[in-house]
């Protein structure tokens, strides 16, 4: 049987700064993410399956996209935990706003490789990630494959 790629595509927004860094960016700023994920794997061939000759139920993937990318990191700030930021982030999170602290620097590149960890630990098993595509602005993108990484 083929195996065939799916993508769903994904829109959030989400602050960050980069500290440390000699541009614009080291400044709190936000970005409206697009986010494409691409899983692979073997349609479904039982006909009695309600899911018969879909590779996954674009809704499940949806849901698990959803709740561990867009739901945490839409309208958030997200910092280096282990920067001064974290001064910055107590404050706004003491006012009530939804801050996230994060091991890694938040450029794109390394959200694109938090986000495979947490999508990957969710997939059936018989569906494998093929790739990610994080769109920070119109012209800019990390991307993540998985034959780059194993």
């Amino acid at each position: 049987m083929s195996k065939i790629r799916i993508t769903k595509q994904f829109s959030f927004e989400t602050g960050h700064a980069l500290y440390g860094y000699d541009g614009k960016c080291k400044n709190v700023h936000g970005h409206s993410y697009k986010l494409s994920v691409t899983v692979i794997g073997t349609p479904i061939t039982d006909k009695s399956n309600v899911k018969y000759g879909m590779v996954i139920d674009f809704g499940d993937l949806k849901k698990i996209v959803k709740e561990e990318i867009v739901d945490q990191f839409d309208h958030a700030t997200v910092f280096n935990k282990n920067t001064p930021h974290i001064e910055l982030a107590k404050e706004l999170s003491d006012r009530d706003h939804h801050v996230i602290l994060v091991d890694y620097q938040p450029t794109s590149e390394n959200m694109v490789i938090d986000f495979a960890e947490k999508i990957r630990s969710r997939l059936p098993e018989n569906i494998n990630l093929f790739s990610l595509r994080l769109q920070e602005t119109e012209t800019s993108f990390a991307e993540w494959f998985a034959s780059d990484n194993e």
